[in-house]
């Protein structure tokens, strides 16, 4: 089967390190697994001259559209207008048997393109980008935003929404609501794996709690640092390690600084998946420190601490909770409470043989419901594609 996959989003560097390039490459690689023939457009590759093509895209036939110029600004949205416009020429020369669109603030060509020549689509929803967008930077066209999401949505042969909080804005957004369905992310179990070591004693060693992602507000980084310098205060084997780089960073190296745990925390910077699997095996405990309980979101680093075989302490927020099996596979505290993330740390330290059993619970959970092949074939399968027959996945 002949795939367009669709990216229309500017803020997506398709070969990156962010946490939307990991999720774009995971299915895309997925499909090409499947042995389809899959076409990626994108105003943004993610590639400098003279770089590589990743591996896992490598059998991929690139189409780059219209770069959009960075800021936020009347004119980057016209440009990125523009840019999404350029799809329907490259559709026309592709004569593709399904659209699989990742949906864009702007992007309202890949959907409508199908529904005119009645070609199966998929559009895959991440956020309600108009509403993110709005919040958190800057909207100009706030009714164009959301008449194209209304377009695609309506357009779109199926809806799948990684979330049921962002499911709720889709349904309330589309004339066909019975069109939609939650399919949470995955993870690459064969790239993340557990570490060899055992599982580290309660005491007498270094304990590593690691945090993955962008160093962004919302991700409550600073609520792990001010929780590991309470520890720290009696026992100064805590180490905090952050995988990851973003507008937070001086802040929270300022913070450590300032509750003198500086020498406890290590930051790697922002890198690419394969040093992501490595750093995992060097935690002994992973977090997810939302700081408060809203949250429409799929946590990538939650279903990658799952396939580490980590223990995870998490705030309970969004769909968190959902992940973790309620607390069976973790533990959950209150959303910005450093006291109580404090001490879920130190329990699970002090837990050996439950860290123990987590490794094994943990991997299997991600292993039986979350990888990226059983996501993609949910997905596809609502459009009719059957699935691909596999070799069976190594644990």
């Amino acid at each position: 089967m002949r795939i367009a996959y669709v990216c229309t989003d500017p803020g997506i560097p398709v070969a990156g390190t962010k946490g939307a390039s990991v999720h774009v490459r995971a299915v895309v690689a997925e499909l090409l697994a499947a042995g389809h023939e899959v076409h990626l457009l994108t105003p943004r590759p993610g590639l400098t001259p003279g770089e590589r093509v990743p591996a896992a895209l490598g059998e991929v036939t690139w189409h780059v559209l219209p770069a959009v110029p960075g800021g936020e600004s009347a004119g980057r949205e016209r440009a990125a207008r523009a840019s999404d416009a350029s799809v329907s020429g490259v559709l026309d020369e592709l004569d593709p048997d399904l659209v699989y669109e990742r949906y864009a603030l702007w992007g309202r060509t890949a959907t409508a393109w199908a529904a005119a020549r009645r070609v199966p689509s998929l559009l895959e929803v991440n956020a309600p980008l108009p509403l993110e967008q709005a919040r958190h930077r800057t909207l100009v066209d706030a009714r164009g935003a959301d008449d194209v999401a209304r377009g695609a949505l309506c357009d779109a042969g199926a809806v799948v929404c990684v979330s049921e909080g962002v499911a709720d804005w889709a349904r309330g957004t589309t004339t066909r609501p019975e069109r939609v369905h939650v399919v949470p992310n995955g993870v690459d179990t064969a790239r993340v794996r557990p570490a060899a070591r055992p599982v580290a004693p309660a005491a007498g060693t270094d304990f590593v709690v690691g945090f993955v992602g962008t160093l962004k507000p919302w991700h409550g980084v600073d609520v792990l640092v001010r929780a590991v310098a309470r520890l720290v205060d009696d026992d100064p084997s805590w180490r905090v390690l952050l995988v990851g780089d973003g507008p937070t960073a001086d802040d929270i190296a300022a913070l450590a600084a300032d509750l003198g745990v500086a020498d406890h925390l290590e930051t790697t910077g922002a890198v690419g998946q394969d040093a992501v699997a490595r750093h995992l095996r060097r935690m002994d405990v992973a977090c997810a420190p939302y700081p408060t309980a809203d949250g429409y979101f799929s946590p990538l680093k939650v279903y990658e601490y799952l396939a580490a075989g980590l223990p995870v302490v998490a705030s309970r927020a969004g769909q968190v909770p959902q992940v973790l099996d309620d607390g069976a596979l973790g533990v959950l505290v209150e959303p910005g409470d450093d006291v109580a993330l404090a001490e879920a740390l130190a329990a699970l330290r002090a837990e050996t043989a439950r860290r123990e059993h987590l490794r094994t619970a943990t991997r299997r959970r991600a292993l039986e419901r979350h990888t990226w092949a059983g996501v993609v074939e949910r997905s596809l399968a609502l459009v009719g594609v059957p699935p691909a027959v596999r070799a069976e996945e190594v644990a």
